[in-house]
C-alpha cells in the first residue's frame, strides 16, 4: 500500500489523484448567461448531490491560473441562476465541444449546434438535447482555497423545476437503459454501462 502526504504534492498531482480516485463522476453541462445575454454552456463533473429537503446539488468550479474565475461561476454569481443538465451517451459527443477554450461572451452552445429551449421558471435557457434538466437557483457560494490563493467557486443550488423526458421517467423513477448515462474518470476517459469509452477532448 502505498502511502502520500497531500502536502508533499504539486496541486496537479493532487487533482490527478483525486479526480482519477473519486470515480465514476456524473457530467453537469451548465449554461449560463453572460453579461450579454449570449448563452454559456460547459461540462462539469465535480458535481454532485446534497440534500433532497431542500432539493440542493452542487458544483466546484476550478479556477484559472492566478485565481482568475471561469466564466460559468462569474455568470452564476450575478445572475443568481443557472440550467444543469445530465450528460449521457445521447448528447456527450456535443457537450465534450463545449470544454473548448474560447474568448468571453463566445456561445459554446451554438458552437456546439446545441438547440435553446426557454425555461419556465428562470431566464436562462437550457438546451433540448439533454434529457434530464433542472432549473437552479443560486443558495450559497462558497471559496475554496489556502491561505494565499481561492482556488474553486463552491457553488450550492436549489432545484426550482425538472424537466425530465417522458421515456426515462416512468411511475416515479427513472429509466436507466433509455437514460444511458455516462461517467466521468479522467483524462479522456468515461465509463458507460458497456465499459471504458475515450473521447478526446478539445483543446
Amino acid at each position: 500500500m502505498k502511502t502520500i502526504n497531500p502536502n508533499n504534492l504539486n496541486q496537479k498531482d493532487n487533482y490527478k489523484l483525486l479526480s482519477a480516485s473519486v470515480v465514476p463522476r456524473p457530467i453537469a453541462f451548465v449554461t449560463t448567461l453572460n453579461d450579454d445575454n449570449s448563452l454559456n454552456g460547459a461540462p462539469f463533473s465535480f458535481f454532485t448531490v446534497l440534500t433532497a429537503k431542500p432539493p440542493l446539488i452542487m458544483l466546484s468550479i476550478l479556477r484559472k491560473d492566478g485565481g482568475v474565475m471561469k466564466d460559468t461561476a462569474r455568470n452564476i454569481l450575478r445572475n443568481k441562476e443557472y440550467v444543469v443538465h445530465l450528460t449521457t451517451m445521447d448528447n456527450i459527443e456535443k457537450i465534450n465541444l463545449t470544454a473548448a477554450l474560447l474568448d468571453v461572451n463566445v456561445s459554446e452552445v451554438d458552437l456546439a449546434k446545441l438547440t435553446k429551449v426557454k425555461s419556465e421558471l428562470i431566464k436562462t435557457p437550457g438546451v433540448k438535447e439533454a434529457k434530464i434538466r433542472f432549473e437552479v437557483t443560486l443558495d450559497k457560494h462558497i471559496e475554496l482555497g489556502d491561505e494565499d490563493e481561492i482556488t474553486a467557486d463552491l457553488l450550492i443550488g436549489r432545484v426550482k423545476l425538472y424537466h425530465l423526458h417522458s421515456d426515462i421517467y416512468q411511475n416515479s423513477y427513472i429509466n436507466f437503459e433509455n437514460l444511458r448515462p455516462i461517467g466521468r474518470l479522467a483524462g479522456n476517459d468515461f465509463l458507460t454501462k458497456d465499459g471504458f469509452k475515450e473521447i478526446i477532448r478539445p483543446k
